[in-house]
């Protein structure tokens, strides 16, 4: 019983991590101006 029970909410984790990763993917990130003077 606990052996169906973990491999139950292990599949679950996997799509959960699965559809996460994709919709981090889909994500850009602005790119940030680094300025010319590091100084500031």
């Amino acid at each position: 019983m606990a052996d169906g029970y973990l491999e139950s909410h292990y599949a679950e984790y996997e799509q959960r991590k699965a559809a996460w990763l994709k919709k981090k993917k889909k994500q850009v990130r602005p790119l940030i101006e680094k300025p010319e003077d590091e100084a500031l």
